[in-house]
């Protein structure tokens, strides 16, 4: 049951708590290594661990969604007196050699590096001691999560600390890691060869997990109704990177890379794919999930990871649904922000069902002006079914289908298609009075726009902005930026070899 798999999360976290020193990123779970891996329980177990070790703050947790990584795409509003929070100041505008800015950069590349030897170490094992799981399905698709979440970690590292993706006059070697010992050093690569390593990854992952995952034998629905007796661990496939999020993640880096036409062909292929039942393996979502309060849209979710404690980062950090007083430490907006958030689709505050329902315009700050805050990761707790929680609330999205959409509507060069996804985008967000595009040149410019409301904090923007070169950020008219920009610099205490 869902519960005992929350439970063997819970569990698993005390094994994936890292250690003070922030490059021992091997994880404590590592050290157990010659027990862990001699049944199927164990390998469970290892790779629940890499999906806790994602989770966590300094990661997906919040840092690579909600807060560092949105301060750098300037999504949030800044004070102008680098005093009251310097962190957020520094990562905003852009400084990171500030000592201020060097922590959080450094606990993000940590604990990416974290998950990513946790991964390896699977691997690795998967390949020498693999029969120990008694099914070679199971483990297949084993194999197929563990090559997925060390793409994923290392294509952020990338988008993180690599060079521009496109002209690039600054070249940056990072390091691709397959080591599992924190003795070792991994190998750097130059931006060719990184891509290189990562396409590999991401084939491997669907290679293991075609026709073996669970995914194609159920739907998403049937395989969230376990009934007893059930290996509940090969169900809960939105919580985990299943095939058709490995093809998302697929389309995303296509994109990043600039190979535009392969970047649409995936996700057309999820968007037109059909499930077990005949039906899309997945559509939008949007009036069902936020009628009943589900904010994070857990029904279009393609991947997103499990945080029990996600409300308390909704309430104290972003506000969320509360009626309290904005202070320096939390995330928000002006209200000039939030109406130019939606600018570009004029009319929208009278219907458009994330307006109206992400958005909390009751907050203030100290002198008593509105400052809208995001419901997106926030739930009422007197209202929340126990039942639902994990797979409803409790969730951080990844990979969802509406950025799928925006994917193909930004790389199609046919304006009929454009409009024909458009319409079925626009209808999941219950705003009908837009004007179709005169051009396809207009609709990927708009489509630009349109990442900027879905996303919102859920730490993409930044790279949209970097892969097409952006030299200003909307909320931030000041600043140009640079390509030095675009590029973190390695934490001190690791060997840099930026060019």
């Amino acid at each position: 049951m869902m519960k005992k798999y929350i439970l063997i999360l819970l569990a698993t976290l005390a094994l994936v708590t890292s250690c003070d020193n922030w490059l021992d990123v091997r994880g404590e779970n590592i050290q157990k290594e010659k027990d862990q891996f001699e049944n199927y329980k164990g390998f469970r177990d290892a790779l629940t661990g890499c999906y806790m070790e994602m989770a966590s703050t300094d990661a997906y947790g919040q840092r690579l969604t909600m807060t560092d990584i949105e301060d750098m795409g300037n999504m949030w509003y800044m004070n102008a007196s680098e005093s009251s929070n310097p962190e957020r100041y520094y990562l905003y505008h852009h400084k990171y050699s500030e000592d201020d800015a060097r922590p959080s950069i450094k606990a993000i590349y940590g604990k990416l590096f974290n998950v990513i030897s946790s991964a390896n170490v699977l691997i690795k094992n998967l390949e020498e001691k693999g029969g120990n799981v008694g099914d070679e399905t199971k483990r297949a698709v084993l194999t197929g999560e563990a090559y997925a979440i060390r793409a994923y970690c290392q294509f952020d590292v990338l988008r993180l600390f690599g060079q521009i993706p496109q002209n690039a006059t600054k070249q940056v070697s990072l390091p691709y890691s397959y080591t599992t010992s924190i003795a070792e050093m991994p190998q750097y690569y130059s931006f060719t060869d990184y891509v290189a390593n990562l396409k590999k990854d991401v084939q491997a992952a669907e290679d293991n997990l075609k026709n073996n995952d669970p995914i194609f034998s159920s739907t998403f629905n049937e395989l969230n109704s376990v009934s007893d007796g059930a290996d509940d661990y090969m169900c809960y496939r939105q919580s985990r990177l299943n095939y058709w999020a490995v093809r998302a993640l697929h389309a995303r880096m296509a994109l990043y890379l600039g190979e535009k036409q392969e970047a649409h062909d995936i996700a057309m292929e999820i968007i037109n794919a059909k499930g077990a039942d005949g039906n899309a393996v997945m559509a939008l979502s949007g009036s069902d999930d936020l009628t009943k309060g589900y904010n994070a849209l857990p029904s279009e979710c393609l991947f997103y990871l499990s945080k029990y404690d996600v409300n308390t980062y909704a309430n104290k950090v972003l506000i969320g649904g509360l009626t309290s007083q904005a202070r320096e430490g939390n995330m928000f907006l002006t209200s000039q922000m939030l109406t130019d958030l939606y600018a570009s689709i004029p009319g929208s505050t009278a219907s458009h069902n994330r307006y109206l329902n992400w958005w909390n315009r009751q907050t203030r700050n100290p002198s008593a002006q509105v400052c809208p805050t995001i419901k997106k990761y926030w739930y009422d707790e007197t209202k929340a079914t126990s039942s639902y929680l994990t797979t409803k609330y409790q969730i951080i999205p990844m990979l969802r289908m509406s950025e799928v959409y925006l994917m193909a509507m930004e790389t199609s060069e046919s304006l009929d298609e454009i409009h024909s996804l458009y319409d079925a985008y626009m209808s999941q967000c219950q705003y009908t009075l837009y004007t179709p595009f005169a051009t396809v040149e207009d609709a990927h410019k708009e489509m630009i726009n349109e990442y900027r409301r879905e996303l919102f904090a859920e730490g993409q923007m930044f790279y949209v902005y970097k892969r097409t070169g952006a030299t200003k950020m909307m909320s931030n008219t000041d600043d140009t930026m640079t390509e030095d920009d675009y590029i973190l610099p390695l934490p001190s205490s690791e060997y840099d070899s930026n060019k």
